[in-house]
């Protein structure tokens, strides 16, 4: 039989049905021109379906290296937060909570680079906590190519790790504080951070989760590594009507002020932006000549119990501290929140080990 009589097949009759998320690639993937950004309203359906386990692996890879490559926007951003809040149920009858279990400060920390080292901003958030200003510190940084990670810094300090949101409300009610790992917040994202080494490069998923805000804090300290994410995550606040956010590009990503050179803390109050630029803490002839001490637990401990007299971790975290009570409302000028610390910092309360 010649080719002639070959039955050809009609490729829109045989063409497979289209996976659902599909549409979304398309909308990446069409080529210059017409390619667009998702709106918050697809990027919320597209992450609901992410984190339902409904996308292929190729499609997941896909969508989260081209959100990386050409950078997401504020409005994927806060859908992609507003699914993980339906999915994860963050979002509780405010009625049935006690105001004492509302954190005042939300302190998220997801930072691993290679940058960085002890977790003095722990340290910060403890004093707040001691001073009746109550912190939830959520996260995910076990994977640290070195220095020492939030959780292992609470553990060492015997403070709460929380297995859930209605836990850590608790904690905070009891202790002041809290620690929520991300694992405990939906094992789904934690899957997504953990896909860094496999594609090379950070994800959205970092930075949405710095606005996750999981128990609806008043306020939120956030750090970032790059610059160009300061303004995105206020603009994406924004839209999420989040009503107070102080953002810095900190100590290795982390929300952590660096004492040697001016640091700007960019603000979103209540839909207001503004900068309030901070002075350098310490002059930069008081830096260490030597090495950095090692990222060692035991060094962490005795600053904190003051066996150890480290210049640059004290500023570290008292500088911290002093932005954390601005962002709570508990000082309305840098000499205020600083000078408030100073006491904190010598009045701190230590539990002895035994």
């Amino acid at each position: 039989m010649s080719d002639d009589h070959l039955e050809q097949p009609d490729d829109e009759n045989h063409m497979p049905e289209a996976h659902p998320f599909s549409g979304y690639l398309r909308q990446f993937f069409r080529g210059p021109g017409r390619s667009r950004s998702l709106t918050r309203d697809e990027a919320f359906d597209a992450f609901s379906m992410v984190l339902r386990d409904e996308v292929d692996p190729i499609q997941l890879g896909a969508y989260l290296l081209m959100l990386r490559y050409r950078g997401e926007t504020p409005d994927e951003l806060a859908g992609m937060i507003e699914a993980v809040r339906t999915i994860a149920r963050l979002e509780p009858d405010e009625s049935d909570v006690p105001a004492a279990c509302h954190p005042m400060l939300d302190w998220p920390s997801y930072a691993a680079g290679r940058t960085r080292g002890l977790p003095w901003f722990v340290l910060s958030a403890l004093l707040l906590a001691q001073n009746k200003v109550p912190v939830l510190m959520h996260g995910y940084n076990s994977h640290l190519i070195k220095g020492v990670g939030t959780e292992a810094a609470f553990k060492a300090l015997k403070l709460p790790i929380a297995m859930s949101a209605e836990e850590a409300r608790s904690d905070i009610e009891r202790h002041g504080i809290a620690y929520l790992p991300l694992r405990h917040i939906h094992p789904k994202l934690q899957e997504l951070i953990g896909l860094r080494p496999l594609l090379g490069l950070r994800s959205p998923v970092n930075t949405l989760l710095r606005l996750l805000n999981p128990l609806q804090a008043k306020a939120a300290f956030l750090g970032v590594f790059h610059p160009a994410f300061l303004d995105v995550h206020r603009e994406t606040g924004k839209l999420l009507a989040l009503p107070r956010i102080g953002v810095i590009k900190g100590g290795g990503g982390e929300a952590e002020r660096t004492p040697y050179k001016h640091v700007d803390l960019r603000l979103l109050d209540n839909g207001v932006l503004s900068d309030l630029r901070w002075p350098a803490a310490l002059a930069r002839s008081e830096k260490p000549e030597d090495d950095a001490p090692p990222a060692k637990m035991e060094h962490f401990m005795g600053v904190w119990r003051g066996e150890i007299e480290d210049i640059d971790a004290i500023a570290k975290i008292k500088g911290s501290a002093a932005m954390a009570a601005y962002l709570a409302g508990r000082a309305d000028y840098i000499d205020e929140a600083e000078s408030l610390v100073e006491g904190w910092w010598a009045n701190r309360k230590i539990k002895r080990q035994r």
